[in-house]
């Protein structure tokens, strides 16, 4: 007999989102200290919702719970953010020409490129470029490879936020998302794998630069 996994309260979930959007847009920032009384007051609910919220988010990877400081928002040094592009490009160039071979729909990827150019500021850009990726690599007809870069999808948009905040490069970032796009309608499955691949790369590399050493 298997048993399904038990959803999550309502009310983790609505705190949970609510972390996770401050985290990922900005508000919470890397190293800030998430008190659980506090939390809890913001939001209007116990303690119990606000700590099963911050158990979860730690096993995404965007918090760190430790036993004398408590929950913190994850730093992000070069090390980290390496570790989780890295993953990224063993497997998302490989989805993305899955799916491109499948010829599925590329609407949900069209939509989020139009939401990020469009944005009011960089909390919904950064939103919007995430669902870019995901629409992308989602269909590639394996649910295990989506559910693994959906694992280290949270991660990686920390490191943007991170990212952005020193070095503003979300314009060519656009404009690379435009050409892989183009190259997934027009069905060149060879193409748009390495186009995904040389985004991802050049990006960790232009924001966390190797040492010359």
């Amino acid at each position: 007999m298997t048993f399904a996994p038990s959803p999550i309260p309502s009310r983790t979930q609505f705190v949970l989102e609510a972390i996770k959007h401050d985290i990922l847009t900005g508000g919470l920032r890397p190293g800030q200290a998430l008190v659980e009384t506090e939390l809890a007051a913001r939001f209007g609910v116990s303690k119990t919702p606000v700590r099963e919220a911050l158990k979860t988010l730690a096993g995404s990877g965007l918090v760190v719970m430790s036993q004398y400081k408590g929950a913190t928002v994850r730093l992000v040094d070069a090390d980290m953010a390496r570790a989780v592009y890295d993953v990224r490009l063993l497997l998302e160039p490989e989805a993305v020409r899955r799916t491109v071979a499948t010829g599925a729909p590329l609407d949900a990827a069209h939509d989020a490129l139009h939401r990020a150019a469009t944005a009011d500021d960089q909390a919904e850009r950064s939103l919007a470029n995430r669902d870019f990726h995901r629409a992308l690599y989602l269909p590639c007809g394996n649910p295990l490879l989506g559910r693994m870069l959906d694992e280290v999808r949270d991660q990686a948009a920390l490191v943007s936020t991170v990212a952005w905040a020193a070095v503003p490069s979300w314009e060519r970032e656009a404009a690379e998302h435009e050409e892989i796009l183009r190259l997934a309608r027009s069905g060149d499955v060879a193409g748009t794998g390495s186009a995904v691949h040389d985004h991802i790369a050049s990006f960790v590399e232009r924001a966390f630069p190797r040492s010359s050493e």
